[in-house]
């Protein structure tokens, strides 16, 4: 599971006992403080048992299953034996049944039994029950999670994801109307018949007085029940974090309590890159299938200033500083339930293409949790393109034992002010970088933006 892994929650069994696997062939899924993945069979076989309970939490080199690699566990089914009647107590096998005894004589008709009350219909069938191209394709551990635990029929849920995938807030939406649609009040029953009065206490006798005609008033009737109160919608719903969320909370926290964070901001001219992106875009579309973005050229820009400056690319382990030698950019990858950064190995020797082709393969497979948890470990320094959402510039929080990571802004098309006090049109991206300020000084990340921004600037370099 990778170096600095210990445990994983076992989220899913995707096979049960008796089910043939195939080598390879996913068998369940874990989430990890790094990554949610399935996990492959190492052998073809019979799953014979499974040793470990969906939800449980299990360290490294935890037998969680055995496969019978022979073959010889069956698939569970009623055996012949199992399937025969079984002769009555006093009876030996191979004998001849008895005849049954006479019945005792009827004395009387039984009473009719009231009848029972019906059974409730079944509940919605969870997740597990629904096909997998009925409800959009792969679904999050936590989706399935919060299906079974709410009773909800996938089927029934619209899904806004990529592909038509359902979301946690799919599923949140979906709870949120069932529970408007349970709360809305039902029509006023009709008010009951008049009480009769309360008959009077008992008295000495006396004489009966002459009778007189009742005379009917209002103080015949008794007055009408109030109505009901209204049932008011839930004020809050609660429920558990993820394994990835929790770990998530879990970082941040410990980044913020281990490292100094500052955060530098420059205005950077992309203008040159969007005139080279503008280009080439098509043609990379048409011959490689995937679009050219800002995010390689961010990328190239950040492995030459670490050249220039290699501090940025450091760690800190106590009171010494760890210089590495490869340049490991990690680019960060929004998810359903939470966020990853898998890692480019040795961007350095890639170019614009082969950096926008990296990106585009390691966030399309931790999309789907199909990211190895190698694949997120080893990171030397770390790059979020928030300005895919529309945001100018941020402070985000180092990827420990990270000691820096860049954020990029939106690049936008803005009036400035260039040579000659004229004003011009330029494709600007405010881009900063967040230092941790124990091993990083200001003017030390000032520098290596400098150099950052003086590259994006310049750009000569070709795509193709």
């Amino acid at each position: 599971m990778g170096e600095s892994i210990v445990e994983g929650t076992l989220t899913k069994w995707l096979k049960k006992p008796g089910d043939k696997v195939e080598r390879d062939e996913p068998l369940f899924e874990i989430s990890t403080d790094k990554v949610d993945t399935e996990i492959p069979s190492p052998a073809a076989g019979v799953l014979a048992a499974t040793l470990a309970d969906e939800g449980q939490t299990v360290a490294i080199n935890t037998v969680v299953a055995k496969i019978d690699e022979s073959g010889a566990a069956k698939i569970a089914a009623p055996s012949k034996a199992a399937a025969a009647p079984q002769p009555p107590p006093g009876v030996q096998a191979g004998e001849p049944p008895r005849p049954p005894a006479p019945a005792p004589p009827v004395t009387a008709p039984p009473k009719p039994q009231p009848p029972a009350p019906p059974t409730p219909p079944p509940g919605p069938l969870p997740v597990e029950e629904a096909a997998a191209e009925e409800v959009g394709g792969p679904l999050s551990p936590l989706v399935r999670k919060m299906a079974r635990e709410n009773n909800v029929d996938l089927r029934q849920v619209k899904g806004t994801g990529v592909g038509g995938r359902i979301t946690k807030q799919d599923v949140e939406a979906y709870l949120a109307e069932r529970a408007a649609a349970a709360q809305r009040p039902a029509p006023p029953a009709p008010p009951p018949p008049p009480a009769a009065p309360p008959a009077p206490a008992a008295a000495p006798p006396v004489a009966p007085p002459p009778a007189a005609p009742a005379m009917p008033g209002p103080e015949a009737a008794a007055p009408a029940a109030p109505p009901l109160p209204r049932a008011e919608a839930a004020k809050i719903r609660v429920e558990p974090m993820s394994v990835m969320r929790t770990k998530i909370a879990e970082h941040m926290i410990a980044s913020r309590r281990t490292s100094a964070h500052v955060t530098t901001v420059h205005k950077i001219d992309m203008t040159q890159v969007a005139k080279i992106r503008e280009r080439n875009k098509a043609e990379v579309q048409a011959r490689y299938g995937f679009s050219l973005t800002y995010l390689p050229f961010f990328a190239r820009a950040a492995v030459e200033a670490i050249r220039a400056y290699p501090l940025v690319n450091a760690s800190i382990e106590g009171t010494n500083i760890i210089y590495h030698n490869e340049i490991n950019i990690g680019i960060a990858v929004a998810l359903d339930a939470g966020l990853i950064v898998p890692v480019i190995r040795n961007a350095d020797e890639k170019n614009v293409l082969g950096l926008q082709r990296a990106i585009v393969d390691l966030s399309t497979r931790a999309r789907s949790r199909q990211l190895k948890p190698d694949e997120v470990q080893a990171g030397t320094f770390s790059i979020t393109n928030f300005g895919s959402f529309g945001s100018l510039f941020g402070t985000p929080i180092i990827n420990q034992p990270q000691v820096a990571i860049l954020g990029v802004g939106a690049v936008e098309k803005t009036p400035v002010v260039v040579a000659g006090d004229a004003i011009a049109i330029r494709s600007i991206s405010l881009t900063g970088l967040t230092f941790d300020h124990r091993l990083i000084d200001g003017a030390y990340a000032d520098q290596f933006m400098t150099k950052l921004k003086s590259v994006l600037e310049n750009w000569s370099e070709e795509v193709l």
